[in-house]
């Protein structure tokens, strides 16, 4: 009888640990990735070039280029850089508008990326995919999964608070994302990769439940997996459904409607605390709302600064934002008196906890 089996895409080096970075020239090299360290290091403004400055002893070879990222026209313009070159490979250090662009810059000319994670606000660390602004409006653009992935928490540890606790909030929200795969194949046969969800599960589930906070190394490792962890899940499924649903639909709207409101993980979990209020699943609802509060992370919009008005135009704009996806969103499709009423339901029940 023939083994059936199938690929799938990992990067071929995972590090969590302090002093990490020190490492990464014979990461490079025991890889297979460049033994020379002839690579292309992209930082973003501040700690990436401080990193880099302490990498220049073990990567001589190495070329600095400095982006403020964030943007497609940052990736492309990057991208010209790296065509002008002679690279073995592209090393991003950084939060995760450096990483993203990046990635995207090195998926242009088919370049290996190895991801420097210096935050956790999202799982981007290791996705296939680069969240870029093009024209004011954020998209996902499909990328080649790095082929390292690296998290000192030393530098974790120096990063913005806030900025790493909102990597427990995009984590979290695979639980929401998860609800509305599942919804989309009762209601549409739509198919559900096994694999990929139970991947996307066991992260969101361990950050759900683990004692500690960014101050315990036990728990920012266990955070720092769990985004791996869920953007493998992205590419073994070929698409970000294991961790984007109608929670991210949210997010991209609020994103589009009112630039610069809060970042991305602060904003899933907004969107996947609402979301599962609205599937009705009261147990959930309770286990997310008391992880995001134990972690000062945003329940209401008012936390987020949007008014009741602004968060309902949110949730009804949302569905544009991935016409493709079906999400307990397009499921109860709204209409505006029911949104707002459902939100101050909402507001009510957190109030009452």
């Amino acid at each position: 009888m023939p083994l059936l089996v199938r690929s799938v895409q990992t990067p071929l080096h995972i590090d969590v640990r302090r002093g990490a970075v020190a490492d990464l020239g014979s990461i490079l090299a025991d890889g297979r990735i460049s033994a020379g360290g002839e690579v292309a290091v992209v930082v973003g403004p501040g700690l990436g070039e401080r990193i880099a400055g302490l990498l220049r002893p073990s990567l001589r070879a190495a070329t600095i280029h400095v982006t403020g990222g964030g943007t497609l026209d940052a990736a492309l313009e990057l991208a010209g850089r790296l065509r002008a070159g002679n690279f073995d490979a592209v090393v991003g250090i950084g939060g995760g508008k450096t990483v993203d662009t990046a990635k995207y810059a090195a998926s242009r000319w088919g370049l290996p990326m190895v991801s420097v994670a210096t935050s956790l606000a999202n799982d981007g660390i290791a996705s296939p995919v680069a969240s870029l602004v093009n024209d004011g409006i954020k998209g996902s653009y499909g990328v080649h999964i790095p082929f390292g992935v690296i998290v000192d928490l030393d530098f974790v540890e120096t990063g913005p608070d806030r900025v790493n606790r909102a990597g427990i909030g995009d984590v979290i929200s695979n639980i929401s994302a998860l609800a509305d795969w599942e919804l989309a194949r009762v209601m549409r046969d739509e198919p559900v990769d096994g694999f990929a969800a139970s991947l996307a599960r066991m992260g969101a589930e361990a950050v759900l439940t683990m004692p500690g906070d960014m101050a315990d190394d036990a728990f920012v490792t266990v955070l720092a997996e769990s985004l791996i962890a869920s953007g493998l899940a992205m590419a073994i499924s070929g698409s970000s459904r294991p961790s984007s649903g109608g929670c991210h639909e949210i997010m991209h709207a609020i994103d589009a409607l009112y630039p610069e409101t809060a970042s991305h993980g602060e904003l899933a979990g907004l969107g996947a605390l609402f979301c599962t209020f609205l599937r009705g699943d009261h147990r959930r609802f309770a286990q997310m709302a008391d992880c995001l509060g134990r972690h000062r992370l945003p329940r209401l919009p008012s936390e987020v600064g949007l008014n009741a008005e602004q968060f309902a135009r949110a949730v009804e704009f949302a569905p544009r934002t991935r016409p493709d996806r079906y999400t307990i969103l397009e499921h109860l499709a709204m209409t505006p008196d029911e949104t707002r009423q459902r939100l101050t339901e909402y507001a009510n029940v957190l109030a009452a906890r």
